[in-house]
């Protein structure tokens, strides 16, 4: 079977655009330092990760033992790693929105008998999905979760079955993140006598040689006997495959006859395991490095340190310094700079005097010098503009305003285009998840008050001809929601 190369094509150039915007080297390098302290809280306050939390509450509700076992959780979650490997939708590799997976089980149950609890990672509703940001919780069996936070809210608050980070720890745990070679297939070859099943479009991204060991995984995990696993392979595509639970755990490798035989099936029963995603896909990274799209040092540290044995991480992060870097522009038959001037971008071959004529020319509706227009261009939509709205919609503000502080200065006065409303239109979402943290807004119990629609929430309003400040002076609606970025470091 053969794949499109359209297809691979799109799959792939998705993967990359993720890969450069949504976890960002500032983001890895602050989180893995405070980790490495000890301070797993800040570490995920450096990853854009919520804390819903509280474990004295759990130690009250489920004794100290418990408590004790989230902590250490806790301490070996690497919260960049987490956001590395978080499901992702197309076409712009955002977060699945909506989403509960389980990151660990603890097959205890509490004083009161509730049962066992989930260690949870949530996305917000699509929604209130602005800054891409993941929550950690607790949940027990009972419908209210074991601490606080936005859960009445959430649409999906029970672990999704496809999403089960608690049986692919190697995806968050710092400690286990050596297992990535084993578990994606990258280390062996695959098993001899697994037979090759019909893969709908795509199949060659499809994990087959490690089905049958991580089937085997699933139905341990479960207590279930040998029987049959559904592997979902898209809408409307499903396989069954048998698999013994005892398969793998041995010294040898060699599976039974009758280890993994697969049989198409439109609708596998609610009560056959379903094999968790992690395990159906090859890892978009193990893909990136084969087809020399991109190099270990362009991966996450840790899955670069399990994909690529040997690999000598570079040293700490520095994006280039590109402030002082004067741009030239053709000018009355000249080439003419315009570069930075006590933080503000500026023509620097034109004297005060004639910049203010021009000024005065452009308020008259004449037609400016083309240094000038050069850097009006840049202060409404600028060549770096899909670069700025990438790291928006990936939550990366601070990276979006540092590349805009780069062209126009700390100290630059937003004019009214494309640029400023691309970042008043990320703090109006910024402030729906906000309400939406704070339970003001959304499904909950007795409360009428509906989310915004997607239309509402994401509609770009008419700018006036105020201007705003890039530092310091955020648009009118986001004074909480743009810190300046040498607070965000």
């Amino acid at each position: 079977m053969t794949t499109p190369p359209a297809y691979e094509d799109s799959h792939l150039s998705r993967w990359l655009r993720v890969r450069e915007f949504a976890v960002p080297p500032s983001m890895i390098e602050t989180a893995t330092a405070r980790r490495q302290a000890g301070d797993w809280a800040g570490a995920c306050a450096a990853a854009h990760v919520d804390v819903d939390l509280d474990l004295r509450a759990l130690a009250r509700s489920h004794g100290t033992e418990l408590a004790a076992r989230v902590r250490a959780d806790l301490r070996r979650l690497a919260p960049d790693l987490l956001r590395w490997h978080m499901p992702r939708i197309a076409p712009d590799g955002l977060l699945r929105p909506g989403l509960t997976l389980a990151l660990a089980r603890y097959g205890t149950g509490g004083r009161d008998g509730s049962g066992p609890v989930h260690l949870v990672a949530r996305t917000a509703p699509a929604w209130a999905d602005s800054g891409q940001r993941i929550s950690l919780a607790l949940r027990g069996r009972s419908p209210s979760d074991t601490g606080h936070g936005p859960a009445r809210a959430h649409p999906h608050p029970r672990p999704h079955p496809r999403f089960r980070l608690d049986l692919h720890r190697h995806l968050w745990d710092a400690s286990r993140s050596g297992e990535l070679r084993t578990r994606s297939g990258a280390s062996d070859p695959p098993p001899t006598g697994v037979p090759s099943p019909d893969l709908p479009e795509g199949g060659l991204r499809c994990a087959v040689g490690r089905w049958a060991e991580e089937a085997a995984i699933l139905l341990r995990a479960e207590g279930r006997p040998a029987g049959p696993v559904a592997v979902r392979l898209g809408k409307g595509h499903r396989l069954l495959l048998d698999a013994d639970p005892s398969w793998g755990s041995g010294p040898s490798r060699a599976p039974s006859p009758v280890a993994f035989r697969s049989a198409p099936a439109r609708r596998a029963s609610a009560t056959v395991p379903v094999l968790p995603d992690a395990a159906t896909w090859l890892p978009p990274d193990l893909e990136l490095l084969r087809a020399g799209l991109v190099e270990a040092g362009g991966l996450h540290p840790l899955v670069a340190a399990a994909l690529v044995p040997g690999h000598v991480p570079a040293g700490p992060h520095r994006p280039p310094d590109r402030a002082g870097a004067p741009r030239l522009v053709e000018c009355r038959g000249a080439r003419h700079r315009i570069g930075l001037v006590d933080g503000v971008l500026t023509p620097l071959d034109h004297d005060p005097a004639e910049l203010r004529r021009e000024e005065l020319l452009v308020a008259l509706t004449g037609t400016a010098l083309p240094c000038v227009r050069a850097v009006d261009e840049a202060h409404r939509r600028p060549d770096c503009l899909a670069g700025v709205r990438e790291r928006l919609d990936h939550g990366d503000i601070a990276g979006a305003l540092a590349v805009v502080e780069g062209l126009l200065g700390p100290a630059a006065l937003l004019r009214d285009g494309a640029l400023r409303d691309a970042l008043e239109a990320a703090a109006r979402r910024r402030v729906t998840y906000g309400l939406y943290r704070a339970g003001l807004v959304g499904p909950a119990p007795g409360r009428e008050l509906a989310p915004p629609s997607p239309s509402s929430a994401t509609r770009r309003t008419r700018p006036d001809s105020r201007r705003t400040r890039t530092r310091g002076a955020p648009p009118r609606h986001a004074t909480s929601a743009f810190p300046s970025s040498s607070a965000s470091h």
